[in-house]
């Protein structure tokens, strides 16, 4: 379980580093988006635990992983339209 546990913080830092990296532009500050990641890993492998059970470590991290990137597409602000003059 601590090794699940590890596993998901890591994968929910690098998955927050990734979308800090491509989309910064369009989310909040860098401090927001590193730690609602692995917080997000962290609670999806809870839930995957929970409703799994022990013994299935990579179906824990894919549950992790989903949770963690739901939560930080909830961060991500819409793009800026751009309308023309004429219009």
């Amino acid at each position: 379980m601590i090794l699940e546990a590890l596993g998901s913080i890591l994968l929910g830092l690098a998955l927050a580093w990734a979308a800090a990296h491509r989309y910064g532009h369009r989310l909040p500050t860098r401090t927001l988006v590193l730690s609602t990641g692995p917080a997000g890993a962290l609670i999806g492998a809870f839930i995957t635990h929970m409703a799994l059970g022990s013994g299935h470590a990579p179906a824990t991290l894919v549950g992790a992983a989903a949770v963690s990137v739901a939560l930080l597409s909830l961060l991500l602000r819409p793009t800026r339209l751009h309308r023309s003059a004429t219009a």
